[in-house]
């Protein structure tokens, strides 16, 4: 009667409430990936579009400096970061469904308008789009993590949550690869045009097939929506107690895995924005070359995360690690690894695109680590205000996002001269070294005895 494979830790469920075979959660996580897939396709778009629009053997390109690229090129995170704290409280106002519907229609009409918004508005114009594209995605992970908390039973979170986010990695490998081929065949503004057009059909498709819960979708079968509410416990009346901020705060390990994910978003989206002008400018490789090299990084990232969540889970299931050390030895293969490749890159012979590449892809594959290490720290810590721990730790690591492309600026000032991308590369591994130090030395996996609040405090039935 009682299913014997489930984990310790994992509920147990009657098989009788089991429900085999597909259903419209597995639709749903369908959806939410191709949801991730097109905003992170957005997110990066202008990276290979900027090399096309400011090409000076074209005719009608932009007079952009190398500062301006970059300034457009962090614009985006200003917005993103804007509200990136009151957006898990939006979520949770309004559901999951509607902010994200928001999200993709809004950043697909932007796509839509921004060439022509350039032409005339110029750099500001296409900054000011980019901003309202980042406010817009900033409800991105609320919504998804509100939608996977109502739909994605407990027995089957690992799988299809990973289904999910992974479409972030593979939404910026597959950017990066059929960029360089569309603008090559119709011009950089249909880069924008396609996103904006496959934006709108997905909006169609998640108004109709899309829901905020199981009880509101008009698919489900009975069997599913009880095996559903009978996994995640939604049977009686479910309580939440009160965010106790001040203990946050004061937090030591916690502040930890906040430096820990600044680290992260400091090397990641240098590389993300800077590595297409890289690779025009110091390997000479033209805009088809540029595009399907600079994808592989991002393809291989997307790969080894399966196996690096495989990895972490067998460590702690046959207790070869505690779980702290296993965060810790993850995170470092995320960060560290990544700095010790950056090295090898600095060093590697002028003019060798093998290497270059070898050790770009090395940097960025190996940095799936961090998804098993500091993230699910801020889960550990306190499973009952993940999202709020989440959304304070995004809000400051998406501040060095924009400050990272800007420093880039003012440190290249040949965009061709690999003496000045060293020092960008050697910036972004001291960095990496650095913050991922301090996690190791100074955080924890332990459960914080604030994440279950005494009786006597106040709670809020929900």
């Amino acid at each position: 009667m009682w299913e014997e494979e489930a984990g310790e830790d994992t509920p147990l469920l009657p098989t009788a409430f089991k429900h085999e075979g597909l259903g419209v959660r597995h639709l749903q996580a369908v959806l939410l990936f191709f949801a991730m897939l097109l905003l992170y396709s957005m997110r990066v778009n202008i990276s290979m579009a900027i090399v096309d629009m400011t090409d000076v053997t074209k005719e009608d390109h932009f007079e952009w400096s190398y500062s301006v690229q970059s300034t457009v090129l962090s614009s985006f995170f200003w917005g993103y970061v804007l509200l990136m704290l009151p957006s898990g409280e939006l979520a949770k106002r309004f559901g999951g469904k509607v902010l994200i519907i928001i999200s993709v229609s809004v950043n697909s009409l932007i796509s839509l308008l921004l060439p022509t918004g350039a032409y005339v508005g110029g750099w500001k114009l296409v900054c000011a789009c980019r901003v309202l594209q980042g406010m817009t995605q900033s409800f991105l992970f609320p919504s998804a993590h509100h939608l996977v908390s109502q739909w994605i039973p407990l027995e089957e979170k690992g799988r299809l949550s990973t289904l999910i986010y992974a479409g972030s990695q593979l939404g910026v490998a597959l950017q990066l690869i059929s960029s360089g081929f569309i603008a090559s065949a119709w011009g950089w503004r249909a880069i924008f045009y396609t996103n904006g057009v496959l934006g709108a059909l997905w909006t169609a498709a998640f108004v109709f097939f899309g829901s905020a819960s199981p009880e509101q979708s008009k698919l489900m079968s009975r069997q599913e929506l009880v095996y559903i509410q009978t996994s995640l416990g939604r049977a009686g009346e479910q309580k939440k107690h009160k965010t106790p901020w001040l203990k946050i705060v004061t937090c030591f390990p916690f502040w930890a895995a906040v430096v820990a994910h600044c680290g992260q978003n400091w090397g990641f989206f240098t590389l993300m924005t800077e590595m297409p002008t890289y690779m025009a400018k110091v390997l000479g490789l033209d805009l088809k070359q540029n595009g399907t090299l600079s994808s592989l990084p991002y393809l291989a990232h997307y790969l080894l995360s399966f196996p690096m969540g495989a990895m972490t889970d067998l460590l702690i299931r046959r207790k070869w690690l505690s779980v702290t050390n296993t965060r810790k030895l993850s995170n470092s293969i995320g960060l560290w690894g990544p700095a010790l490749a950056l090295i090898g890159l600095s060093y590697a012979p002028e003019g060798n695109m093998t290497i270059a590449v070898v050790m770009l892809t090395l940097s960025v594959g190996v940095n799936a680590g961090h998804f098993t290490g500091y993230l699910l720290v801020l889960s550990d810590l306190a499973p009952h205000f993940s999202s709020s721990l989440m959304a304070i730790s995004n809000f400051f690591a998406n501040i060095v996002s924009i400050i990272a492309p800007l420093v880039c600026g003012v440190i290249i000032q040949d965009e061709s001269d690999p003496a000045e991308w060293r020092k960008v590369f050697f910036l972004a591994a001291g960095i990496y070294f650095c913050t991922n130090l301090c996690f190791v030395l100074f955080t924890t996996a332990k459960k914080q005895s604030w994440n279950d609040p005494e009786e006597s405090e106040p709670q809020i039935k929900e």
